[in-house]
């Protein structure tokens, strides 16, 4: 929770500062005398700033929170796995947890980073691109973290990315509500960075307890 309150804090801290100094700038906002149009102008731009700030923090707390804090959200989910389990894992120790970790953190902000491409694409689409990129791009949301929380236990077993798509995807409407309410979470400054450790928790659990006993067996490679 340190480590996140502090990534989350920087991120915002200076997005919102260098937004905000440019944009008084740019009014003249910060200058004596300015006018009121001028001086109303600058609040609803400042709420803008806000709200785009607040996405700017998600997608670079999703991106680069993810990575620095892999290895001790494996170790959450180890503990975890252990006690819904009732077995004892073993431990590769900590900086061999972390490289697998680090290393499926990767694979998954590529994949997220592509497929966010392609949505923003169907913005160029006359009339119902926007409405398309929008309503895919909510649904793909929850999708992404319903993975990205579940990951952790099928990283341990050395799962390819593409069984981890395909375990998810098997959850159905189950993998979409965690999904759901991990994005709202996720999304919802402050108690974002107190909520990823217990999501990291949830997704462990919800994993052993609900979708792996429907997964297809087979081999996790």
């Amino acid at each position: 929770m340190i480590i996140n309150i502090f990534i989350y804090g920087a991120v915002f801290f200076l997005s919102y500062s260098w937004l905000i100094g440019n944009i008084e700038h740019l009014l003249g906002a910060d200058q004596p005398g300015a006018s009121f149009w001028i001086e109303a102008l600058h609040v609803v731009l400042i709420i803008l700033t806000f709200l785009i700030v607040l996405f700017i923090c998600y997608l670079l707390f999703t991106v680069f929170g993810s990575i620095i804090t892999a290895p001790f959200n494996e170790e959450i989910s180890q503990r975890v796995e252990e006690i819904v389990t009732n077995t004892k894992q073993n431990e590769l120790g900590f900086w061999q947890d972390a490289k697998a970790s680090i290393f499926g953190e990767i694979q998954k902000i590529t994949f997220y980073l592509v497929i966010l491409f392609i949505l923003f694409l169907f913005n160029f689409v006359p009339v119902i691109g926007n409405v398309f990129s929008t309503v895919l791009g909510l649904i793909f949301s929850f999708y992404y973290n319903a993975l990205d929380f579940l990951d952790y236990p099928l990283t341990r077993k050395l799962a390819t990315f593409r069984l981890k798509l395909k375990v998810t995807q098997s959850g159905g409407m189950i993998s979409y509500g965690f999904g759901c309410m991990a994005f709202l979470m996720m999304f919802l400054p402050v108690i974002n960075v107190f909520m990823k450790p217990i999501l990291v928790v949830a997704g462990t659990s919800l994993y052993y307890e609900k979708i792996n006993p429907v997964r297809s067996e087979g081999s996790y490679r």
